[in-house]
């Protein structure tokens, strides 16, 4: 059996109906704040770094721990940062990351001189990347593997068709047709500009058709994951960074992409978008950029007589739709606790729901859950802005709770509020005293709360969500019977 290759087509359904509104929600908060933040720069650049690091990891040219991906984001590309070992050439992986650094900051400067996508460009993206790889692995008609050039900026001169792992021979464009297939990518993609098509969907979709065609002898995943970013560069967005904690995800939305369906790999890139934007917002800090101290007192006077009454807006429209939320939250756990207890009549279960408002006596409970959930969710939780809750409480000699927490996102209050699940236990330990262990959020990102969004639009999504935190909570209890 073998997947043979098609031509490159257009969109197999409306757009628009691939669109996630939540994204669209949290950009416009984005672009209404950006300009306003301080710190943007040092984050976009650790978002390059972090981009060049991982593009490499995804495609299995080198093999880092994740220590030291973590420093050669935060610190910078030092070989020395790399431990000596026999399997990795530290210094020839740094040159690598080097390239897909300057490759990824090449799209920023393509976008700044507002040039046109061309196949001459993606040539030149191509060559930044394999700089410092002038050859890659492949197999022959026997399978055995062999050394093959590669010719940077150069179109495949050889058929590139893998063997999945399920022994099905996979066909990219033949070498004879990749000149006209990315002639046909680029002229639909300037299409789609004029149609104004969402972002986050036009990534995917030129991602994925680019990747049909496979152009290049290697190399062609990262410049797939360039292109999609400069989609969302130009849309003044972020870089798209597909880390490889979600390798599996994104390889199996590409495949679903091949098969007609263009959603998944769209959800997963909104869903990374989303987490940059409001980690970008948490950490930003605003500062008035007059320079006399006159102008600086007339400029913060006159801007809080005018922004103080839209900030209060913001406040009460954002609060308003976190109450809503705590309710459907509350009847949707005591819902599921009749149903618990109807299941579990003959054990000695006590299950109970009981929730704390924002301010209330017991809203600070739980602060620690909320902070480490946070960090798992790579962003900053703030409870003083914000904090509320409603828990599962399921009693059988130890005592599992489902915490659903409400709070600020960042340390100031940038129109966005969260709402995070976590799943863990109260054990005793002697004396009375009982101890927490085993805190895992039971959410895949957290779920955000925006200003821009209206409230139905959020019911909708957060339902969704909080089934699948629900879920899963569930089946982390069941594990402990």
């Amino acid at each position: 059996m073998s997947a043979q290759w098609q031509p490159i087509n257009d969109y197999e359904s409306r757009p628009e109906d691939l669109a996630d509104k939540e994204l669209a929600a949290l950009s416009a908060v984005w672009a209404e704040q950006r300009e306003k933040l301080t710190g943007l720069d040092e984050f976009t650049e650790r978002l390059i770094r972090e981009w060049a690091v991982e593009t490499g990891l995804i495609e299995r040219l080198y093999i880092l721990d994740r220590g030291v991906t973590e420093l050669l984001i935060e610190r910078g590309l030092n070989a020395a940062l790399i431990p000596h070992r026999a399997s990795v050439d530290a210094e020839h992986t740094v040159s690598m990351i080097g390239d897909q650094k300057d490759a990824i900051e090449s799209v920023f400067s393509f976008v700044k001189q507002e040039r046109e996508l061309s196949t001459s460009y993606i040539k030149e993206l191509h060559s930044l990347f394999t700089r410092h790889q002038p050859f890659t692995e492949a197999r022959d008609q026997f399978g055995s593997k062999v050394r093959v050039a590669i010719e940077a900026g150069e179109y495949k001169k050889l058929p590139n068709n893998p063997t999945r792992p399920d022994g099905r021979l996979h066909y990219y464009c033949p070498p004879e047709h990749v000149s006209a297939e990315m002639d046909r990518l680029v002229s639909l993609h300037k299409e789609h500009q004029a149609q104004n098509i969402p972002p986050e969907v036009e990534a995917a979709w030129i991602h994925h058709r680019f990747v049909q065609i496979h152009p290049f002898t290697d190399g062609n995943g990262r410049v797939a994951r360039a292109l999609a970013t400069l989609v969302f560069i130009k849309s003044g967005w972020l870089p798209l960074v597909v880390r490889d904690t979600r390798r599996d995800e994104y390889i199996n939305a590409l495949e679903q992409a091949d098969e007609g369906d263009l959603k998944s790999l769209v959800s997963l890139f909104s869903s990374l978008l989303r987490q940059e934007f409001v980690t970008a917002l948490g950490i930003a800090r605003e500062v008035e950029q007059f320079r006399k101290v006159d102008l600086r007192i007339k400029s913060i006077g006159e801007r809080l007589a005018k922004s103080r009454d839209t900030l209060e807006q913001e406040w009460d429209a954002v609060l308003r739709s976190a109450d809503e939320l705590q309710g459907i939250a509350k009847r949707r756990l005591e819902r599921i606790q009749n149903l618990l207890q109807n299941q579990l009549t003959e054990s000695e279960f006590t299950i109970f729901v009981n929730d704390a408002t924002d301010n209330s006596d017991n809203s600070h409970y739980y602060r620690s859950q909320i902070v480490a959930t946070a960090k798992e969710l790579k962003y900053f939780a703030n409870t003083k802005a914000y904090r509320s809750w409603v828990r599962l409480v399921i009693r059988d000699g130890n005592q599992g709770i489902l915490l659903i927490a409400f709070h600020g996102i960042g340390h100031e209050f940038r129109g966005v509020l969260a709402c995070s699940a976590t799943w863990f236990r109260r054990v005793p330990v002697g004396d009375g005293e009982t101890e927490t262990e085993g805190e895992t959020p039971v959410c895949k990102e957290v779920f955000q709360i925006n200003y821009k969004e209206s409230l139905q639009d959020a019911k909708v999504r957060f339902k969704d969500w909080l089934e699948a935190a629900i879920e899963k909570g569930l089946a982390l209890w069941e594990a402990t019977l």
